[in-house]
């Protein structure tokens, strides 16, 4: 049978298909020149470097033809916070492949939408940021960024064959760092707050799952994420020691708002759709699991000490993070945790 002749898209409806895709956000922020081309902020030259000598390219340097099956153990089924959970132990052994396969799509698909919010809030860094020096580094994390979500989103379409939307929480905080016109906020809350979870994320997954592109994906993924946080903390060090106390508290209420959301957005109880089950009630399990809360505290173990660092671990932030129970982590060393996992 002849196949099907090629049917060309006129250009106005192609342009409504692509405008069908979009999400569009406004945004208004100061862009500044820095007419001093010198080393103002230190560190940051150094790190600028460092990031040139570590670009890699995600179509050559990963074994794309490695064989995965997305129904199997990507993540040990040991380690399964729905093990007691009645409504999964009445699954066949096929539902609760397509289960696992839901939920390991789930977590991908947050991890590539929310390196898109990173993409676009490096290139506004870029415009934004008062020195010469964190120029030249948003611009190379810019590249990082887009190279972190072709990465994810081939792994998506190639290998899972599933992509799951943003998850509301996760949305919520890009478009406030988006959205507001204060440099800093987008420092604070991507690389500090964003690119810390995404870390202790990243970490845990690597170190549990046992499909061997996946764990190279994320570790030089990793690599890079690392410079992104020390680019915040080298870039706002000292900028709070000083801040009227009413724009301080903007700063404070931005970072227990973000971690409270974040905390949230890890639940994920979009999978239950799959398979039947109530959200509400796996939106309580997942709450009240032991494995997962000890996860969601952990994510925050990059988080706390960072935020210490940059002197806003107030008391109106430190009640919160008691209240949170993740206040444990604020001696925690970032740098000692990136040593151990060869970063």
């Amino acid at each position: 049978m002849a196949s099907a002749p090629f049917r060309s898209v006129s250009e106005p409806s192609c342009a409504r298909a692509i405008d069908a895709e979009l999400e569009k956000v406004l945004t208004s922020f100061d862009s500044a020149y820095a007419w001093n081309y010198g080393n103002v902020k230190e560190g940051l030259r150094e790190l600028y470097e460092k990031a040139k000598n570590e670009q890699w390219n995600g179509s050559t340097q990963l074994a794309w033809g490695t064989h995965v099956d997305p129904e199997t153990e990507i993540i040990p089924s040991v380690i399964n916070p729905y093990a007691e959970y009645a409504p999964f132990q009445k699954l066949s052994d096929r539902e609760k492949k397509h289960f696992r396969h839901a939920s390991i799509t789930w977590q991908l698909s947050q991890f590539m939408h929310g390196e898109q919010g990173a993409l676009i809030t490096a290139s506004q860094l870029v415009g934004s940021v008062p020195w010469m020096d964190a120029k030249y580094y948003a611009a190379t994390q810019t590249v990082d960024e887009a190279r972190h979500v072709e990465v994810f989103s081939r792994y998506l379409r190639e290998k899972l064959e599933w992509e799951w939307p943003i998850n509301p929480n996760l949305k919520k905080l890009l478009d406030n760092i988006l959205t507001d016109s204060r440099w800093d906020f987008k420092y604070l809350g991507m690389q500090i707050l964003v690119e810390g979870l995404a870390m202790a994320a990243f970490s845990n997954l690597h170190s549990m799952t046992q499909e061997p592109l996946l764990q190279e994906l994320i570790h030089n993924v990793m690599r890079d994420e690392s410079r992104h946080v020390a680019f915040g903390v080298l870039s706002l060090k000292g900028y709070y020691a000083d801040m009227p106390a009413n724009e301080l508290r903007d700063r404070e209420d931005f970072t227990i708002e973000s971690c409270l959301l974040m905390r949230d957005r890890l639940v994920g109880e979009e999978v239950a759709d799959v398979v039947g089950f109530d959200r509400r009630d796996v939106y309580d399990l997942m709450i009240t699991s032991p494995i997962m809360t000890q996860f969601r505290q952990a994510l925050f173990a990059r988080v706390v000490p960072n935020i210490k660092r940059l002197g806003l671990l107030t008391p109106r932030v430190r009640a919160a993070f008691q209240e949170m129970q993740i206040i444990q982590f604020e001696d925690v060393d970032p740098e000692a945790q990136d040593r151990a996992l060869g970063l």
